[in-house]
């Protein structure tokens, strides 16, 4: 290895250091090559100097067929018989890389189509937004390393009836176990839901720490998962098409060796230099969930029942947009927590509001106070509150 070091990246045509690597000495590789769609990708870095960039453009499908199956066989050659190769493709020609992979592989070696599902801001493009990637899962044998991956269980589960044990009665039928005096027998702890081919994990965020400014940088959390699931401490991970070498930081994160290839020397330097200072970005999507992002109160969308409406999460000026808005800018709405004073709660609206160039401004009140409003707030008392001021009591 490089120095020494638990890792070593060599730039040019991957094909060349493939060809000079002995057989069987790469346990986990993992592509990202080129997904053909046909243009030059380009992306600047934050210090806006350096910018990197790659061609992905081919003259027929049936080239880059070629190039991949030159690629394939030698990476095929240098794994070792419990090796595994995950292979990272976009929807242009993920066709013809699954017919390759059978073809270098064997269909039965064949273990997974994982898709890796992300959200994205939406675009203009005319039809589904994408917004997912594949990743081919194939072994060089039968016998292969995988490390089992368990996921928490669904709000939906019911977890109690899991703990249980069953057992098949005279008809087969699969009931709970129960001892001598009738109660339940426990299975034991569980671990979860087996990690499944689905995989809900943020795309890198525009700000993140780790983002480095290549074009298709993948998150660190993504290659880590594929690490721990596929190598042992100690296993060689090869990529040869490391790019910003976001692989060769997990990998050897991981307690890994790893191996990189890439034809850019700019890539291979910040792969380079990513290994050398390695940063991280902690996900707090990944660890809250995305379900703690729902900060909408529930109580205040049911005052806006009957409103054709978007709710706005995480902004606390603002519970709802209406999704017709005014000549195309965005009708914002709010209404009056509990206790909170009215010139209060109109002064947020307000702040939200302009920050996101509203047409309009509603504020639902609650509890009526004096004083006057902030400029282009309009005020409608909720229906508990005009009730009770009709009845004469108190608001």
């Amino acid at each position: 290895m490089e120095g020494g070091s638990d890792w070593e990246i060599h730039q040019g045509d991957c094909l060349g250091p493939l060809k000079t690597m002995a057989d069987g000495i790469v346990h986990l590789a993992y592509l990202d090559p080129p997904f053909a769609t046909g243009r030059v990708h380009r992306l600047s870095a934050r210090d806006r100097t350096t910018a990197y960039e790659f061609d992905d453009v081919w003259e027929t499908p049936e080239a880059y067929g070629a190039f991949l199956r030159a690629r394939l066989v030698e990476v095929r050659r240098v794994l070792a018989d419990s090796g595994s190769l995950f292979f990272h493709c976009g929807r242009d020609a993920g066709h013809l890389v699954r017919v390759l992979l059978d073809e270098v592989f064997g269909p039965e070696r064949f273990r997974s189509e994982i898709v890796w599902h992300y959200r994205r801001w939406s675009s203009g493009v005319r039809g589904l937004l994408p917004a997912h990637q594949t990743i081919h899962y194939y072994t060089k044998t039968g016998d292969f390393v995988f490390n089992p991956a368990w996921e928490p269980y669904s709000p939906a589960t019911n977890v109690d009836q899991l703990l249980q044990r069953r057992r098949r009665d005279e008809a087969s039928k699969s009931v709970y176990a129960r001892d001598e005096g009738g109660r339940p027998i426990p299975s034991g702890v569980k671990r979860g839901v087996p990690l499944g081919d689905v995989w809900d994990l943020p795309y890198l965020n525009p700000k993140a720490r780790e983002r480095t400014g290549y074009p298709t940088q993948k998150p660190l959390a993504l290659l880590e998962r594929i690490v721990a699931l596929a190598s042992r401490p100690g296993d060689v991970v090869l990529d040869p098409f490391c790019g910003s070498g976001t692989t060769l930081v997990a990998a050897v994160a991981l307690g890994r060796r790893a191996i990189g290839i890439d034809a850019s020397e700019a890539a291979v330097a910040l792969a380079r230099t990513r290994l050398e200072r390695p940063v991280r970005t902690a996900s707090r999507l990944m660890e809250r969930g995305r379900e703690s992002y729902r900060t909408a109160d529930p109580e205040s969308l049911g005052l806006l029942a009957g409103l054709d409406l978007v709710p706005v999460h995480r902004n606390a000026g603002v519970d709802a947009l209406l999704k017709s808005g005014d000549d195309g800018r965005p009708v914002a709405v709010r209404v009056q927590r509990p206790g909170e004073p009215l010139a209060e709660a109109a002064a947020k609206l307000r702040r939200a509001g302009a920050s996101m160039q509203a047409a309009r401004l509603f504020l639902i009140v609650r509890e009526p106070g004096d004083g006057p409003m902030p400029e282009g707030v309009e005020v409608i008392e909720a229906p508990a509150a005009t009730i009770l001021r009709a009845l004469g009591g108190d608001v």
